[in-house]
This record gives C-alpha cells, structure tokens and sequence, in this order.
C-alpha cells in the first residue's frame, strides 16, 4: 500500500511569483496553471528557499491516493558509496516499481470507478495494460490494475506499507508474461496466458 499520483495528462505547474516580503524565506506567492513543456516557467522576482529554482527543472504539483500496489521490481545492487561520495542521494537512491490498483466500483461524488461493460472487457484480456483482480485486502472489492501506470516509489519504509499478502509461483508467471505481451505485444505460445485465452474463446 502506498500513495501514488493520478495520472494527469497534463499536470499542474508550481510557478514561484515571489516574496510578499523580501525578508521572509518561508512564504511565497505561487500561481498554479497547466504545464505545457514548451513554455518553461520564468525565474521568480526573488528565490524562495523551499522552492529552489534550478535551471532546466519544472515544479509541478500532482493529487495522490493511497492504492494497493504491486511490486514489479525491486531494487537493483546497492551501489558502492565510494562511487557515489559528494553527490546527491536521488542519483542513485534505491526505488521499486510498482503498479497501482483501482477500484472497480462506480460510486457518488469524486469516485467514478469502471462502466460493467468496460470492465467486462477487461475480464476478456482484451486490453494488456488491464488487469481485473479481486484483492483479498479487508474491504476490497474488484480491482483494475493498471499497467500502463507502473511508476517508481522510493524504497522506503516511509514510503510503502507492507501487506501479508504475495503472489504464488503462477500467478508470478502470469504476471510475467501479461507484461510481455503488454511490453512487447505477443503471447508466449507455451504459456499459463496463452491457455487463458483458449479458454475465453470457447
């Protein structure tokens, strides 16, 4: 479980207007607008200190939601210090990838889950960056994992919470091979996924 960004086509730009006084380095005016890459945002009147301003960097802002996620992938070796000394932490700091679960349910307000239709097409495995789960999380209904949304968390235990749940030797082969097909666009003919789609054929 973790929080991880809403996909926005086009997300939201941070823009430091500058210092309503110009002795104060803790509060800002800013102004938010949609980010376009071909207008980079103008240097502000004067620098705030908790929005740094480094050439060739945008600040943007996202919404998060707490999600069950899927690891993909765990961090690589860790690096030798002696390669990394003086430089900064991000450069080499360990990460996981990770594929975010959403729920399936249509609801009220801002929740506006899967159509019955669309999610029965995703049952059929017809579209390779959906998957149709049911988590056997407290309270979980169906889910809808998505991965065309797989995306780096830092691997840290402020960042994640564990669950006492994991995947079993074939669903591990599954998902190894729905990203094959998903990456790469085929289908291992001697696969679990392969016989999983003669089955929804018959």
């Amino acid at each position: 479980m973790g929080y991880v960004p809403h996909v926005d086509q086009i997300p939201t730009r941070v823009t430091v207007i500058g210092r309503a006084d110009p002795t104060c380095h803790d509060r800002a005016h800013v102004q938010f607008s949609p980010f376009s890459v071909g207008n980079p945002p103008p240097r502000p009147a004067l620098p705030v200190a908790a929005l740094p301003a480094y050439s060739g960097e945008a600040q943007l802002v996202y919404r998060a939601k707490k999600r069950p996620l899927l690891v993909i992938a765990e961090s690589g070796p860790e690096v030798d210090h002696k390669l990394i000394r003086g430089k900064p932490k991000w450069q080499t700091a360990p990460t996981l990838l990770v594929s975010p679960f959403y729920g399936r349910d249509e609801g009220t307000g801002n929740r506006s889950g899967f159509t019955d239709a669309f999610v029965e097409c995703i049952k059929k495995c017809e579209y390779p960056q959906f998957f149709w789960e049911k988590l056997p999380l407290p309270g979980a209904g169906e889910s809808i994992l998505r991965f065309d949304h797989i995306q780096p968390i830092g691997n840290h235990y402020k960042t994640y919470e564990i669950t006492q749940y994991r995947l079993g030797e074939d669903a591990l082969s599954l998902i190894d091979e729905w990203l094959i097909w998903f990456i790469y666009g085929f289908i291992e003919e001697d696969g679990i996924l392969k016989d999983v789609f003669e089955c929804l054929r018959e």
